[in-house]
């Protein structure tokens, strides 16, 4: 589901295209009221229930309610919805009021309002989407969590080359498999942009349409590097270590809080900010691993950690 998230994206991104014809800059600052050039409205938040709504998989679910249990340590009133569905639909429902709150993806969020957007440093992609969302919306500070494309190594080959970064693993490319979705051969951020960004042409490619697959294959050293999505749970599981994307040809996608202007109060916009600066790649993936492989629920999970950081 999560490939298909990133994939679809530019397809879909005339659906909600009509919004950000009104965008306005806004920065991710704690209190965030003010608008682009005067075209958003003055009007001031107002203190109430805020409904937080999430996409149709378990991370977004969980972020989904890691916000509430924050919000409600903050002393503020909290519902969350069922699973929405796809980017158009939550942000359809984020736009009409029928939710006011949805965690997003700095990155993806960017690509989908603008396809033609270029950037890929995190400072740079979260300066572009906050000129880029709808004015009767705020991008509140992203987190240093990221859900995205990722070289992944076994622990046994990281310790064996000592590789830290892309840019290692490149060093022995004449001895590495690639494991990955079969579309990885022929994307730009894939095997094509692995050779233009850090000429790394692996020995062999192997593609594998499911990711237990993918994972198999790099715990049975078929491979020796894979693409797996940086908090799929199957890399605490295993072991596995991610490789830094240190010449950032992947881009960023920041876990971000998305939320209506009219409900981010000083309050709310705090509570956030707060709980966004305590959420990394690694406590999120082993989060998003206790729901998915131990089957813990969701909101005991999120209250957990929400009470570890002092914030419950």
């Amino acid at each position: 589901m999560r490939h298909l998230r990133r994939q679809t994206a530019a397809l879909v991104a005339t659906a909600f295209a009509i919004p950000t014809l009104a965008a306005c800059g806004l920065s991710g600052d704690a209190l965030q009221s003010g608008g682009g050039g005067g075209s958003c409205s003055s009007a001031q938040p107002k203190a109430g229930t805020v409904s937080i709504g999430s996409a149709n998989f378990p991370e977004s679910q969980l972020l989904a309610d890691i916000y509430a249990a924050a919000l409600k340590g903050a002393g503020v009133k909290t519902t969350t919805t069922d699973p929405i569905g796809a980017r158009e639909a939550y942000l359809k429902a984020l736009d009409d009021g029928s939710i006011q709150l949805v965690p997003e993806y700095t990155g993806s969020l960017l690509t989908y309002l603008n396809p033609k957007a270029t950037e890929k440093a995190p400072d740079e992609v979260y300066a572009a989407l906050i000129t880029t969302i709808p004015c009767s919306q705020l991008a509140l500070n992203p987190s240093q969590a990221q859900d995205s494309n990722a070289m992944v190594v076994s622990k046994a080959t990281a310790d064996k080359w000592n590789l830290k970064t892309v840019s290692d693993l490149a060093k022995h490319a004449g001895d590495v498999t690639v494991a990955a979705p079969p579309e990885f051969r022929s994307r730009d951020q894939g095997l094509v942009g692995l050779k233009a960004t850090y000429n790394f042409t692996p020995k062999n490619f192997l593609p594998l349409s499911a990711t237990p697959a993918i994972v198999s294959a790099l715990k049975n050293n078929q491979a020796q590097a894979a693409n797996i999505f940086s908090t799929d749970p199957s890399i605490k599981q295993n072991n596995f270590v991610i490789l830094r994307d240190d010449k950032q040809l992947f881009g960023s996608d920041q876990v971000v809080p998305l939320i209506s202007r009219s409900s981010a109060t000083p309050k709310v916009q705090v509570a956030l900010n707060k709980i966004s600066a305590k959420l990394t790649t690694d406590n999120l993936g082993e989060m998003v691993k206790q729901v998915v492989v131990d089957k813990k629920d969701p909101k005991a999970v999120a209250d957990a950690f929400v009470k570890q950081q002092g914030l419950g």
